[in-house]
């Protein structure tokens, strides 16, 4: 996964909620965009577990695809297919 590609998509407004497919098999949901920050190598994500606020750090070279999740509304950002990274 690039970068800016995924600075592109956190950007997108409306914003459609993402799904990181990692190299491990886990996956990671970014619901909102500001539940994220992205560097130059990693990806920090705020994700709330138990009521409890968890900050994950992930490593970016091992996010190998992102996919659309449907919104908190119904909908799907675009056509619903998955996006691949460009490694």
């Amino acid at each position: 996964m690039l970068r800016e590609e995924l600075i592109e998509m956190l950007a997108e407004r409306p914003f459609s909620p993402l799904c990181l497919h990692m190299s491990n098999g886990r996956t990671h949901e970014i619901r909102h965009p500001e539940n994220a920050i992205v560097g130059d190598y990693h990806i920090a994500l705020l994700v709330v577990r138990d009521e409890k606020e968890l900050i994950r750090i992930i490593s970016l070279p091992h996010v190998n695809e992102v996919e659309p999740l449907p919104s908190d509304h119904g909908t799907k950002n675009g056509n619903g297919k998955r996006r691949k990274s460009g490694k």
